[in-house]
Formats: C-alpha cells, structure tokens, sequence
C-alpha cells in the first residue's frame, strides 16, 4: 500500500470528528509501531528491559479542579454538580471543541478504536484522537482492543479530542487554567487538553460509564476484582493508590482487572482491558506479578526514572511519588 492510500484510509478514522487534515493520520497502529513513533518522536525512551519511559511534565497526576460536564438540558437535573463535577455552558465547550478541532488539523494524530466494558450487553465504542503516540499507546493497553473484523465499519459511541500540549484560556473557553478535561453527554464527545497526564484518557471514560450503566441495572464500582477456581469473585475497593491493584494481583487467582469494574445481571465484568499500577517502591519480592509487567515490552512507565542505560529506579521519586506502569491486563498470568 502506498502512503498516500494509507493516508486516505487511516483519514476515514476522522469520519465524523470535524477534523479534516492533509498531516499524517495513523489509525490503530499496534503496540510495536506505537513504540517505534514515540521513540522517533522522542516521546520517551525504552528502560533496559523495553519498556517505554516516559515524563509527563507539570502535571503528575488528575487535575480533579479542571474537570467539567457539559450543563446540557438533557443531564442539567441528573447530574451532582459541585467541586467534583463543574458545569460548563454549552457555549464554552462549543468554543473549546472548536480550538482543540481546529488545533488538532494541523498535528500528526493517531488513533485508536476501543472499546470500554467487557460484557458485550454494557460495552461502549471508544475513538482516541490524540497527538501523542505514547497516549495512544496508553489507551491501547488500558481499554479493550477488538479483533480485526471487528474494526470495519467501526463507529465509536464516544469521541476523545486529545490535545495534551495546547492551552485552553480561561477568558474565552470558560474554564478555570489552561487545562481543561470537558465532557459533553449529549454530543458523546470528550476534550482533554493542557494535560499530558494519560490517567485522564481512563477517567473520562470511567465517568462515561458511570453515567450510562446504573440505568441500565448496573453498579458501577472504582475497584480491582479477581477470581478463584470455583467461580468465586473478590472486590477490592478504596480510593487510587490504596493498593487495589496490589491485592488482585494474586498468583493463585486469575486477574479481573485493578481498577474499574461493572456488576450486572451476567456478573463483573471489568471496565478495561488494562491496568494502571502505582510503582513507587515496587519490589519483585512484594509483587513479582506486577514488577514483571513493569519490565516488558509494550508497558508505558509514565515518570519513573531510570539512569542513562535504562535501569529503573522504582524507589527514585523526584518527578513525582505518583510514578505509574500501565500494561495490557494479559501481562499478569
């Protein structure tokens, strides 16, 4: 194939973004080529045993104060407006939308089609437009990636608009700083912008199924889940970085998953199709399973520091105590 019919294939990955680009668009490349763009980007850079390094600059972590839903007629009564969940006037996310579609036109994009729910009945379609390979990457290894027949005709549910390195203003897109995360329910649209933290990617979506699924009789749960030979399920609940994943991660039962999980009529079922690890201080004698996907090909490490030949140092937290290892959900045996 040529690359000016890759080009116009991987460009149908737009259909319905209101974004047209004459820039390169690569659309579901997998976990190998996503590495080689970052590393050819300069994105990052791979740790001695292939993982791919990465920093994610000023923010380390969620910015819980520059999440915004969308104040729309049809969630305006539904939705628990407070610090938590700010409103955004439809004005001003029309307006933000239209800066981060018309920002993204003139960048390389990549995307990625996924889906979030692994129980067909509750599963929703997700497409990922971002700049940034290592992201993309990220969301290939946390949601659940479909087969190859099944990416035909794929038309997503919801539509991420990425934009890590542009720069909302506050004075003309209504938000509080340059950094937005803006969900609208009624258009199926998220805008993440002004934020190279990827745990954003996997929260917007969270709340995407945390607002559709209790309608349709399912409970929703931020928790990591396993199960032993005969069927029977452990839940493990708590706020990030309490050891969700740590405890799930059980040698003698087979993984759900480590953080976001669904309880319908057909049982747990998991969010994802990845996990995101706190490695701060991992140990291989504490948590061998963990430690062995944080030191393989196709993992992103996002801030932890490794010396110029690529060891790791998992204890070093000078970019952040929030350092991170997210890896395919398959990665633990």
């Amino acid at each position: 194939m040529t690359p000016h019919a890759r080009r116009a294939r991987d460009a149908d990955a737009l259909a319905g973004t209101g974004i047209t680009t004459s820039r390169a668009v690569y659309a579901n490349l997998t976990a190998p080529s996503l590495v080689a763009e970052a590393l050819r980007r300069h994105e990052g850079r791979l740790s001695r045993d292939g993982a791919l390094m990465v920093e994610t600059g000023v923010h380390t972590g969620r910015s819980v104060r520059d999440k915004f839903i969308v104040d729309e007629p049809s969630t305006a009564g539904a939705v628990w407006w407070g610090k938590v969940n700010q409103p955004l006037s439809p004005a001003k996310f029309a307006m933000l939308k239209g800066r981060v579609q018309a920002y993204l036109q003139g960048q390389d994009l990549f995307t990625q089609d996924l889906y979030a729910g692994a129980d067909p009945a509750h599963r929703v379609r997700v497409r990922l437009i971002t700049t940034g390979a290592w992201q993309a990457l990220f969301a290939r290894n946390m949601f659940i990636r479909p087969p190859a027949h099944e990416l035909n005709g794929f038309e997503p549910d919801y539509v991420i608009l990425h934009a890590p390195l542009f720069h909302a203003n506050p004075a003309i897109d209504g938000v509080r700083s340059s950094t937005a995360i803006a969900l609208s329910f009624e258009q199926r649209c998220i805008v993440i912008a002004g934020t190279e933290y990827a745990g954003e990617i996997k929260k917007s979506i969270f709340t995407v199924m945390n607002w559709l699924l209790p309608e349709r009789g399912v409970l929703p749960m931020h928790c990591s889940a396993n199960i032993g030979e005969r069927g029977d399920v452990a839940l493990f609940f708590g706020l990030s970085g309490t050891g969700k994943t740590t405890l799930s991660s059980d040698p003698h039962r087979k993984l759900i998953g480590d953080d976001e999980h669904g309880w319908g009529e057909n049982g747990v079922f998991n969010f994802e199709g990845g996990c995101y690890a706190k490695v701060i201080n991992l140990s291989r004698e504490a948590e061998p399973e963990i430690w062995a996907a944080s030191h393989r090909f196709g993992t992103v490490l996002e801030n932890v520091v490794g010396d110029h030949h690529g060891a790791l140092d998992l204890r070093d937290k000078r970019l952040t105590e929030n350092t991170r290892s997210c890896y395919p959900v398959e990665y633990i045996p």
